[in-house]
């Protein structure tokens, strides 16, 4: 260590040091190319850039690398307050049972069961139902205060929540685990006594909950979920299925049928085969039946208490059919985030995978009501064209709005039919399309990485093509609902890894899978890593992502702009570019130069009701697109926003790099251009001449 901390400080006493280490024969060869390699690490000139970094950079996290720690909490609000009263109060029984064969997994030793479970200390089975009660309805330590009433306290900001739970049981059901878990996909035959399952688990739960009480409660609750001990197989199935075990053969006694002369494996719902032991535990579905590892129960009450139906594909299946809306939104795989990601299901109680769905997009909103009067600026497609650029901040749809802004903004595809211009395609080739081109707006809102969408792999701008009738599905092979359809602001194969095999080998995600839309959002800037700007030809529409900006809190607001592609308004359009010197003398280091521009256009009076939202105080700017060039030998340059919006009248200042790098010429002209989006012709221009 005396050794290295005698190394030169300074260029030329090195390069002698260095100089007489090779005139000496006997000093190691490894010495000499140790201090090259030192020398070359302190004084090389660096490549990289030395610019300020993005605006708004996409900063995707994988759902397989997220903790608790990265749930971050709502400044200011506490949606588990037990003084808050929802303003529609939702009633839930909550019944517990267990089988001949199958005690509740909370009750075992920690770590005990052949899945890995439970986590925590054990729970004398007659404390069961009110545990699980608990766990899913109040914050506690071990929920990490996340629970189904919160979250829909939070997503409705207090319009709905759970005004009454009540817990049943244990009770203990008259026939075999299996009995219950072997119906469906397939799997009937598949019992060890040669029977045909065909049990339904709620029919015996509901009668021995009747015995036990005296009368008929169900018709008391607006929901009754049926807790069953073991597992939902949807947590399952892939976890200790394929990606356990290398092929159904190699699948070992423990995991398999308990009779020997019986496959070892089971059909599933996605794929071929799984392992007896996970195929033969209960598929959830929307009745609310739910095993201990379940956390989509939010998911389910979107069912019950909405009507609003699964927007999920099959993502194993081909011809691979794209995800609708993927991680933004309760109703398609978002009901799986959580710490951990999608196979992280299988935990005991379900702390981990689907332990923090995310908000729901704003057309699941708008079907739920969530959305006050005022909230929402709607627009007009053929309104556009008449009535010119919008401009308009949304805030983060975690919060209220900010003052003077909005949840969203929805873009109405109005006019001649169809309304949907899109052509059509054939999904049987190509796994992106969106199916039937029958979608009648488009939304646009903000996620934020707080509240319930802190699980969310990005914050940014959702942009999204919707349908009016939450229901039907989009054709074609594999139909699925999709009546929220995302646009990708990254269509290309995400090419991550989805897990690795028994045989060691990687296996990808595949395009169908909902975590290809972890990249989505669209950012601020053009050097994001993501895209400012959407185009929608056919439908004539041009999205902008313009601006951020952060409140006190950290509260994102996103300044945001549409326009037609068929009108620019009856405004005047035009734009003044200036600096304040042409020419400047300079140091070789980073240069911020600052420019002018000028908004010289003018109003103009627009029909109020061209669009269905008053947007009389978003029609007074116009959206300047900026280019940046430098004209010299080693020079770089950099423009932070290609986009800057400016009421009509007013002026901004923008502030451009330029950076000399070694070697470069002692000059360099740079030029900043600006054109108005509404009149491609209007545009100005403005130059720097840089001498160091």
């Amino acid at each position: 260590m005396a050794f290295w901390s005698e190394l030169p400080k300074n260029k030329e006493s090195l390069i002698r040091l260095i100089s007489k280490l090779k005139t000496i024969i006997v000093a190691p060869l490894f010495l000499v190319a140790a201090f090259l390699a030192v020398a070359s690490l302190i004084f090389s000139e660096t490549s990289k850039s030395s610019f300020p970094p993005p605006i708004d950079p996409q900063r995707v996290q994988d759902q397989d690398k997220m903790t608790w720690a990265d749930y971050r909490p709502i400044p200011g609000a506490n949606w588990s307050d037990p003084a808050l009263k929802p303003g529609r109060g939702f009633k839930l029984a909550v019944v517990a049972v267990d089988f001949p064969d199958q005690p509740f997994v909370i009750t075992r030793p920690k770590g005990s069961d052949p899945f890995g479970n439970p986590q925590v200390e054990p729970i004398p089975r007659d404390q069961v139902p009110q545990f699980y009660a608990d766990f899913f309805t109040k914050p506690l330590p071990v929920n990490h205060g996340l629970n189904i009433h919160n979250y829909w306290m939070e997503i409705s900001r207090g319009k709905f929540g759970l005004s009454q739970v009540d817990a049943f049981g244990p009770y203990r059901m008259p026939k075999p685990y299996w009995w219950y878990g072997l119906n469906e996909y397939g799997q009937n035959k598949y019992t060890p006594d040669g029977s045909e399952a065909a049990g339904r688990l709620e029919r015996d739960c509901d009668e021995l909950w009747i015995k036990d009480v005296g009368r008929d409660l169900r018709k008391e609750y607006d929901a009754i979920l049926r807790i069953y001990a073991g597992y939902d197989e949807t947590g399952v199935w892939m976890e200790f299925g394929i990606m356990k075990f290398k092929s159904k053969d190699d699948i070992p006694p423990e995991w398999g049928n308990p009779n020997p002369r019986m496959p070892r494996w089971v059909p599933t719902r996605y794929v071929e085969w799984t392992s007896w032991l996970a195929g033969s535990q209960q598929w959830g579905l929307s009745s609310m039946r739910q095993g201990e590892n379940s956390g989509t129960i939010a998911h389910e009450l979107g069912h019950f208490a909405f009507r609003l139906p699964d927007l999920n594909n099959n993502p194993y299946v081909q011809p691979y059919r794209r995800a609708a809306a993927g991680t933004w939104d309760l109703m398609d795989r978002g009901c799986f985030n959580g710490p951990g990601g999608p196979h992280q299901r299988w935990v005991v109680p379900p702390v981990a995978g689907a332990a923090g769905p995310p908000g729901l997009m704003v057309r699941n909103r708008m079907a739920c009501g969530f959305i006050r009067d005022g909230e929402l600026l709607t627009l007009s497609r053929e309104g556009l064209a008449k009535s010119g650029l919008v401009v308009a901040e949304v805030t983060a749809r975690a919060v209220d709005p900010l003052p003077g802004t909005y949840t969203g903004i929805n873009v109405r595809l109005d006019g001649t039919e169809p309304g949907d211009r899109t052509p059509p395609d054939d999904p049987a080739t190509n796994p992106l399309s969106p199916g039937i081109p029958n979608y009648n707006f488009y939304s646009l809102e903000v996620v934020q990485r707080v509240g319930f969408d802190s699980f969310c792999p990005d914050n940014g701008v959702l942009i999204a093509k919707n349908k009016d009738n939450l229901r039907g599905n989009n054709g074609g092979p594999n139909a699925f609902n999709s009546y929220i359809w995302v646009i990708d602001a990254h269509p290309e194969d995400i090419n991550e890894v989805d897990y690795i095999s028994p045989n060691s080998e990687k296996v990808m995600r595949t395009i169908a899978d909902y975590r290809q839309l972890n990249d989505a959002l669209f950012h601020a800037g053009p050097d994001s890593g993501s895209r400012f700007e959407f185009v929608d030809e056919p439908n004539r529409l041009h999205f902008y992502v313009v601006d951020l900006r952060r409140n006190q809190d950290g509260i994102i607001s996103y300044t945001l702009a549409v326009r037609s592609l068929d009108g620019p308004g009856p405004q005047t359009r035009g734009l003044q570019l200036r600096t304040a010197r042409n020419r400047l003398k300079v140091k070789k280091e980073l240069i911020p130069l600052t420019f002018t521009i000028k908004n010289t256009g003018s109003p103009a009076e627009v029909d109020p009701a061209l669009h269905p939202s008053d947007v009389s105080r978003h029609l007074n700017q116009d959206l300047y697109r900026l280019s940046l060039t430098i004209e010299g030998k080693g020079w770089e340059a950099k423009l932070p926003n290609a986009l800057v919006t400016l009421p009509f009248g007013q002026e901004k200042a923008i502030t451009v790099y330029a950076l000399p790098h070694e070697g470069c010429s002692r000059q360099a002209v740079l030029v900043l251009k600006a054109s108005s989006e509404s009149q491609p012709e209007k545009k100005a221009e403005s130059r720097v001449t840089l001498n160091l």
